[in-house]
């Protein structure tokens, strides 16, 4: 980027974080293209409510678009947030949900990027210009990663590194994401774009940069990240992208499993293994960052907060009504325990296909964002290691489920297998809380009703069927 055009950019940027009247007019000039756009993504987590508007947070130009006629591409990194309603309350609903979107912009969009486009702005700043997802342009991904490796701040945004990174990395998208996008350069790096940000350390951040400095190798290192300045003047800024490793290669837990139940093969070996492995991580990130006590009283507090994610899940998903007395009898046998319990930080959303197999034989484990439809101050509050293993034995039933006919011998002997490895490697065995460990299967089993019902009805009697037997006291 030519010297004037740059400092021009960087100019426009840091005006445009307060936010500007510019910003203002290029966010004004794309509304009526967005608000299609947005709620059609996988990672818009605001569907079933109505989108009525878009607040500009930040508005960044990481490649200015080049002047009417020309044919280059511009690139626009956005933070929008957004307006909704709930059809059932008739009250305005707060603009809470912050979305990072990074946009190409040019004039005319080539029939490659035709599946990338959000539309032509008819006004303000960028009319007559084609807009579109450019995350899906590997000319504009080069440009994004050549500012993540090489550039320490653009206006709002900041970027780190661990070491260095090679230039002239090639980028694919990945396609299999919910809730962020992900970007391959040159099969050695994978850049995770989170799309919906809040301020505060990222965990998906926060953990694997502890568990390094801690000499933990069983998880990739951050290479590289970018943040944001908080718009509203705090101190804590929002993680808006993670570049690590890309372990090429490798086969995830949950394809593992399903090769293993359709060839009818055991998995008890896999299963104590990463029982080993998760424990692992549990030892480092105790050693890595502060732990806690919990006592009765905070004990009774994690029951009760299971106990209103049922009650709202039961409203959500009528399925579950019948069930939810007996549900609830797990998180009152929690309430009542006298013991006190260490409680650190965790995973958080722990299952097959968050630990990856490579080809050398070492397991590793991904994604420590948690679960994203919860509030980052839950996800990194201190939890009994605990939860994680319960998400893990949730994961056996869903792979054992999948298969027809169903095996609930697997599964039975997978579960057993990986406590027993998990109590080989941390001195202590999830079983022998048993009404810790059930009340966490039951609050996971209550979340994936209510995930499967929002997102995919024809797996929803998975979990019920889970619902049915802890309710019952299983």
């Amino acid at each position: 980027m030519p010297k004037a055009a740059s400092a021009r950019s960087t100019a426009r940027a840091v005006r445009a974080h307060t936010p500007s009247a510019a910003a203002t007019a290029v966010v004004e000039s794309l509304a009526p293209l967005l608000l299609d756009w947005l709620p059609r993504q996988r990672w818009f987590a605001g569907k079933g409510r109505g989108l009525t508007g878009l607040v500009p947070v930040a508005v960044t130009e990481l490649l200015p678009p080049v002047p009417s006629g020309g044919e280059g591409p511009g690139l626009l990194h956005l933070l929008l947030r957004v307006e909704q309603h709930d059809e059932r309350n008739p009250e305005p609903a707060a603009a809470d949900d912050c979305y990072q979107l990074l946009l190409g912009v040019r004039t005319s969009l080539p029939p490659h990027l035709s599946s990338a486009l959000v539309g032509r702005a008819t006004g303000g700043p960028l009319a007559g210009r084609t807009v579109y997802d450019a995350l899906h342009d590997p000319y504009l991904a080069g440009v994004l990663m050549d500012r993540l490796r090489s550039v320490d701040a653009v206006g709002p945004l900041r970027f780190g590194r661990a070491g260095r990174i090679p230039a002239g990395l090639s980028p694919r998208l990945l396609g299999a994401e919910q809730s962020n996008t992900s970007l391959v350069y040159g099969d050695a790096y994978i850049l995770k774009i989170l799309r919906r940000v809040v301020p505060g350390p990222h965990p998906d951040l926060e953990l694997p940069r502890a568990l390094a400095a801690e000499g933990c190798e069983r998880v990739p290192a951050p290479v590289a990240w970018c943040e944001a300045e908080d718009p509203a003047g705090g101190a804590e800024r929002l993680t808006l992208g993670i570049l690590q490793p890309y372990l090429r290669g490798s086969t995830d837990g949950w394809q593992l499993a399903l090769a293993a139940l359709a060839d009818g093969a055991d998995f008890v070996p896999q299963a104590r293994d990463l029982g080993r492995v998760t424990a692992e991580v549990h030892l480092a990130l105790a050693a890595a960052l502060p732990t806690v006590t919990l006592d009765r009283a905070r004990t009774a507090e994690l029951a009760e907060a299971m106990d209103r994610r049922l009650a709202a899940a039961a409203q959500a998903v009528p399925a579950l009504q019948p069930y939810a007395p007996g549900l609830r009898a797990a998180f009152d046998a929690l309430r009542a325990t006298e013991r006190t319990r260490p409680a650190q930080r965790v995973h958080g959303d722990l299952h097959l296909g968050q630990i990856l197999h490579t080809p050398d034989g070492r397991w590793s484990v991904i994604d420590f964002e948690g679960e994203p439809a919860r509030p980052l101050a839950e996800r990194t509050r201190p939890q009994p290691p605990v939860r994680d293993v319960a998400g893990m034995l949730r994961s056996f039933d869903y792979a054992a489920r999948s298969h027809e006919p169903w095996r609930a011998d697997w599964a039975a002997r997978c579960r057993d297998a990986y406590c027993e490895g998990y109590a080989e490697a941390a001195g202590s065995d999830p079983r022998a809380e048993p009404e810790l460990l059930r009340a966490y299967e039951t609050d996971k089993a209550v979340y994936e009703v209510l995930y499967e019902a929002r997102h995919r009805p024809g797996w929803l009697p998975v979990p019920m069927a889970a619902i049915e037997r802890l309710a019952a006291g299983g």
